[in-house]
């Protein structure tokens, strides 16, 4: 997924440079700013960011009819009408059938709503940070194992002159303690740090892993639980454990009603957060 990510860098590089992409893309209006959990009392504190996504090599088409791209700006704002903090879009073309467009047509109707659209791809470039901003994104997705210290610094530097808030992935101890020596105090607010529970090479999930590296986490960021959170049960058991969010998409993808269940797992995680915070 790496290698075919730096092929669609190279790609379109071919059709726009780097200048121009960056000239366009700080002539775009500012996005929504993300509301993350840490800005509320901590005894209250959870929060959801919600996914838009066609396909998951995991669980396979979750959109089956064929206006189901033009479908997701309506999915994305009933997310928003239930409460998420963020909507997190599918942009990889191979595994995913995501587009830059579909993020653009998101982020455009969330605008009104004042809910920031955030961008989720194997991303390797700094040019790909400025296609997430020139479509209108307000965070974007960085995944600590697919890129060295030198390239995370990088991106997370230009992630926050562009105003983009980051969710930096880590899937073990390791990359918990390497997010941890990336971050600094500027960095609390505006990049949060999420453990998957999916192993990507073999799409397994471990929810017992949310449990596992509770403790691992850098001081001080937003906890993010990605992947194994299907229901209110689920996002009160990692709110439980101390994560202030959840990343939640296949769930919420194949829900016929997803703003009540974005709602009922909000409400499932706040209040397992007010009572971890009352004891």
């Amino acid at each position: 997924m790496a290698q075919h990510s730096h092929e669609r860098v190279l790609e379109a590089l071919r059709n726009e440079s780097e200048a121009a992409l960056q000239e366009r893309a700080e002539a775009v209006e500012p996005p929504p700013t993300l509301a993350e959990a840490a800005s509320r009392p901590a005894s209250a504190a959870f929060d959801l960011i919600a996914e838009v996504k066609l396909r998951s090599p995991a669980a396979g088409r979750l959109a089956d009819n064929h206006d189901a791209a033009a479908a997701l700006p309506a999915r994305a704002l009933s997310y928003a009408a239930g409460g998420a903090a963020a909507v997190s879009v599918l942009t990889e073309p191979s595994r995913f059938d995501g587009s830059l467009q579909h993020l653009a047509d998101v982020a455009a109707a969330l605008k009104p709503a004042g809910v920031p659209a955030m961008r989720k791809d194997f991303l390797v470039s700094p040019y790909q940070l400025l296609e997430a901003r020139a479509a209108g994104a307000g965070g974007v997705l960085l995944i600590a194992a697919m890129l060295d210290d030198a390239v995370l610094a990088e991106l997370l530097a230009l992630a926050r002159s562009l105003g983009l808030f980051v969710l930096l992935e880590a899937f073990d101890a390791e990359e918990l303690t390497r997010c941890g020596r990336l971050l600094d105090s500027a960095s609390h607010g505006t990049v949060l740090v999420g453990l998957n529970s999916r192993d990507l090479r073999t799409l397994e999930v471990d929810a017992g892993r949310f449990a596992a590296l509770k403790d691992g986490f850098p001081g001080g960021v937003v906890r993010v639980a990605e992947s194994g959170v299907g229901d209110a049960a689920d996002a009160a058991e990692v709110a439980t454990m101390g994560y202030h969010c959840a990343l939640v998409g296949s769930a919420l993808m194949t829900s016929n009603d997803p703003q009540q269940t974005v709602q009922q797992m909000l409400h499932a995680g706040r209040e397992a957060a007010a009572l971890r915070g009352a004891t």
